[in-house]
């Protein structure tokens, strides 16, 4: 099988299991089962390029294991927050705006299957690698570590913070929460960078830079940080505006003191 043709495997697969997202979604009146079936339609998206592809073994193992690893983490702490929270706040305004149309959730379903493959292209990169470099395989693997540690770290803070009720309406700024708006965000763009360490040496190694610049697009001013702040505003108001004055948006850095904060 060529990677197009997988690609566009993937792509239909993903839609077959999206369409029967929203329709689980239509019954529970819960859209977040979109972001677990994206994380794990990506992790099968990985197995399955790594499987099929023509390039190195080695790469193309770390390939699926990671990214399969990476996804399954994700996958299993977003549906842990479906069926612990509730359906997220970002997806309760937008059906407090489409009220019964069922259409734009199908629309929404769609869209992100298409996502999926865009943001496979990297791990096409990695499949067809005909290189293995010990120093790099080591360097992708040592990202990839890194990044999916520190976002499973910060999900960890969060999901502690927010089981307690006292916190409830309150904004986290325990651990790395302290020094970065959204590190859980910081570090799934930093885990993007192991697959373009991997795919050193492949034909299509410009394909792997789409994986982080896609999801610094995505995070920084589409579906990521704007979503989700614009909700934190809306729920906690006040109480989040002066954590956005004190603590950088991405980046993890010191947070400002009281004294040094503007409105």
């Amino acid at each position: 099988m060529s990677i197009g043709v997988a690609l566009v495997a993937l792509w239909l697969l993903t839609a077959a299991v999206m369409a029967g997202g929203w329709a689980w979604q239509r019954r529970h009146g819960n859209a977040g089962i979109v972001d677990v079936l994206w994380a794990a339609g990506l992790g099968g998206g990985a197995v399955l390029l790594g499987a099929v592809g023509s390039g190195a073994r080695a790469p193309r193992a770390l390939l699926a294991a990671l990214g399969g690893a990476w996804s399954a983490r994700l996958a299993a702490h977003l549906w842990a927050r479906v069926e612990r929270e509730g359906e997220d706040g970002r997806y309760r305004h937008l059906r407090s705006l489409w009220g019964g149309d069922q259409r734009r959730w199908l629309a929404l379903f769609q869209l992100q299957a298409l996502l999926v493959p865009l943001f496979a292209l990297p791990f096409a990169a990695v499949a067809v690698n005909p290189k293995s470099t010990p120093r790099w395989l080591a360097a992708g693997s040592l990202l990839w570590a890194l990044g999916v540690a520190g976002e499973a770290l910060a999900d960890a803070q969060l999901a502690r913070f927010r089981a307690d009720p006292a916190h409830r309406g309150r904004t986290c700024r325990a651990g790395l929460w302290r020094y970065s708006r959204h590190p859980n965000y910081f570090f799934e763009w930093l885990h993007w960078f192991a697959y373009v360490a991997l795919a050193v040496g492949s034909p299509l190694w410009a394909l792997a830079w789409l994986g982080p610049l896609a999801m610094w697009i995505f995070l920084r001013f589409l579906s990521g940080v704007p979503w989700t702040e614009a909700q934190a505003l809306r729920s906690r108001g006040e109480e989040y505006r002066d954590y956005q004055r004190r603590t950088p948006v991405l980046f993890p850095w010191f947070p400002r003191r009281p004294h040094s904060t503007r409105s």
